[in-house]
């Protein structure tokens, strides 16, 4: 399985799709599947039936953000708040890092 270019707690825009140029945070990956889910309030919600539980006492049509492919989504750059590609370099510490191509600033 290749390695993906999207990490939980990264900002990114949509590129592609009903979303697209929105921006929000990813909040879970799957790998397996290659998609992402992504919170924010332009991002496409789909409605989930549910029935009634500790959580939603009533149960009824609840709203959560649908996954996303991650071909369909952009790393933001930490420096200008433009989409970038991805790099992978080692630091100073010979540790392996991301770094955002278009600044060269490395992302957390």
């Amino acid at each position: 399985m290749a390695k993906l270019h999207i990490k939980k707690g990264d900002t990114v825009k949509v590129i592609a799709g009903e979303s697209k140029g929105a921006q929000g945070e990813v909040i879970k990956v799957y790998p397996e599947t290659s998609r992402a889910i992504v919170e924010g309030s332009d991002i496409k919600k789909i409605s989930k039936h549910t029935k009634p539980n500790a959580a939603n006492p009533n149960g009824g049509i609840v709203k959560e953000e649908a996954p996303i492919h991650i071909s369909n989504l952009m790393v933001v750059d930490p420096k200008s708040g433009e989409p970038t590609r991805v790099g992978r370099k080692m630091d100073e510490a010979g540790k392996k890092v991301r770094y955002a191509k278009k600044s060269g600033e490395v992302i957390s």
